[in-house]
């Protein structure tokens, strides 16, 4: 298989993706969507539910998100298609299992971007008050303010990727840079090691609280390495480019996060953490790091911060907001949503799917909940989507064993059912309250797949595929039932610890049964060829 010089923008007149985006724009995507608004409040979250063992929750979640980062680099790489998340699991399983993943990707993905501007304008309520009510939703101004945001971001999607692109570079540099220069002048100037041990000791809320920290702002901040592949189908040269982006961002946001928590702990007054870690910065304060920074004495940081405060959300919400448009381009283009939504303009950009995450962008500033209430749901989410890809590796490593792959998972017969685990843990940890609403939106989502199937002429509807399907409800059935007789805000039915291994022998089975249930013959053949055409390959 070779890359052809430069993918046309259309083929007759018929418009397609433009391919403009190089390794440095795959890696910023990726990077700029982990450096949100997670940043900012991840560190506060995660000390308020592990205390210092927070430093241990940040390891755990790199070290479950490399795992899953490494599954998706490689099929990124072989398969280099736009709202890849959604295509892996239809390429492998078929219809069934590509909606239901790429459905709960584009849940996630649709409601960071409203997310993220809401905790810009809370930031900025700080300093310009009016713009959130004292119940932290939008008011009439704010509103106004967030729908003018939300215009911006759909305009610069729409203009075209390379400008998307462009404009994301520039915003990552400060978005990387403002985190490390807070590191580093909170190191400086204030760290008290004695507040690793205070509060309770170094883990005040034992392993439980280290676990429950994950979906708390954890996972939150670090997801989003996914957005490379997911733009993969607009990359100048995916088959080198992917991987490399996808692996060089996870890195350089774990190390990034995990100095930010150990300066923040070591930048607290001790006398604040003499009760505890409920408060440790005072009670309300939305803006952690500009606290510490006002408090020894660099009201320039402080400074900084609120601005960054606006343009580290900013800037996520406006990647996010292409994202969804991505991943509803490829519930289109396989046919498990209205086709219309895989309509590409002449400018190479999927319109559609761009106006509809507008659209529901602006329905989520509605009076919903508030950004930390919304976490566990998003994390939950992301979770799932991400729980496809170890097994549709598995699945594609089987049925497709000739195609090229310029990353190879290193010991993927572990790594890969590994990951998988890793994902569904994160799910657990998220508690029953978050499930057990996921569950209702993946029935809902069901329901929108099945309406427009009934509606689609019998000649165009998609193959169904409940053989290579079946496993996915055995997996999001039995998550839920463990969900709600477990820790984390079940029924506290199975024992903690016994959850833990209940989780991963579960995993394991689903894991297996799926990787088992790749297709096979002609029809895979032909959906990989339709992959490979629309992401502007040809076989040599």
């Amino acid at each position: 298989m070779t890359q052809t010089a430069s993918a046309p923008t259309t083929t007759g007149s018929s418009p397609r993706l433009r391919r403009d985006i190089g390794f440095w724009g795959l890696t910023f995507v990726s990077l700029g969507s982990i450096i949100g608004s997670g940043w900012l409040l991840g560190a506060l979250l995660a000390a308020q539910v592990a205390g210092p063992a927070s430093i241990i929750s940040w390891l755990m979640a790199g070290a479950f998100l490399a795992v899953l980062a490494l599954v998706h680099a490689e099929l990124g790489a072989a398969y280099p298609v736009s709202g890849g998340t959604a295509r892996f699991p239809h390429i492998a399983f078929g219809s069934l299992a590509g909606f239901t993943s790429g459905w709960m990707g584009w849940l996630q993905a649709v409601t960071i971007a409203p997310i993220e501007v809401e905790a810009a304008l809370s930031y900025t309520n700080n300093k310009l008050p009016g713009l959130v009510s004292t119940n932290g939703t939008l008011t009439m101004v704010g509103l106004v303010v967030a729908s003018a945001l939300m215009l911006a971001f759909t305009v610069v999607n729409i203009v075209g990727v390379k400008l998307l692109a462009e404009t994301n570079t520039v915003t990552v540099l400060w978005k990387t840079a403002i985190p490390v220069l807070t590191v580093v002048v909170l190191l400086l100037m204030s760290f008290h090691s004695s507040n690793f041990h205070a509060g309770g000791g170094f883990a005040p809320f034992g392993a439980h609280g280290v676990m429950a920290a994950l979906p708390a702002g954890v996972v939150f901040a670090l997801q989003g390495f996914e957005q490379a592949i997911q733009m993969g189908g607009e990359a100048r040269n995916p088959q080198r480019d992917i991987s490399r982006a996808v692996i060089t961002a996870m890195v350089i946001g774990t190390i990034i996060y995990l100095m930010l928590e150990v300066a923040f702990i070591g930048a607290i007054n001790p006398a604040n953490l003499a009760h505890g870690w409920a408060n440790p910065i005072g009670k309300g304060d939305f803006g952690p790091y500009a606290t510490l920074a006002t408090g020894v004495g660099a009201g320039w940081l402080a400074a900084l911060l609120y601005i960054d405060a606006v343009i580290s959300p900013a800037g996520t919400g406006l990647l996010y907001l292409g994202t969804s448009a991505r991943l509803s381009y490829a519930l289109g283009h396989n046919r498990h949503l209205p086709r219309r939504l895989a309509r590409v303009s002449p400018r190479g950009v999927p319109l559609t799917s761009i106006i509809l995450a507008f659209i529901v962008g602006e329905i989520a500033f509605l009076p919903f909940p508030s950004w930390q209430s919304l976490v566990g749901l998003v994390t939950s989410a992301t979770a799932i989507m991400y729980g496809f890809a170890p097994v549709a590796l598995g699945a594609l490593r089987r049925v497709d064993p000739d195609r090229p792959r310029p990353f190879r998972l290193p010991a993927a017969g572990v790594l890969s059912p590994l990951a998988f685990v890793a994902a569904n843990f994160i799910v657990y940890w998220s508690g029953w309250e978050a499930d057990s609403k996921l569950l209702v939106a993946a029935l809902i989502g069901l329901v929108l797949f099945g309406v427009n199937y009934a509606r689609t002429p019998a000649a165009e509807r998609p193959v169904l595929d409940w053989r290579a399907s079946a496993w996915v409800l055995p997996w999001l059935g039995g998550l839920a039932v463990i969900s709600k007789l477990g820790q984390f805000g079940g029924d506290k039915v199975i024992p903690f610890w016994v959850d833990l291994v209940v989780v991963a022998a579960f995993s394991l089975g689903i894991y297996a049964l799926g990787a088992r249930s790749g297709m096979h013959g002609a029809r895979e053949e032909s959906v990989l060829e339709d992959e490979q055409a629309e992401a502007g390959l040809v076989t040599a």
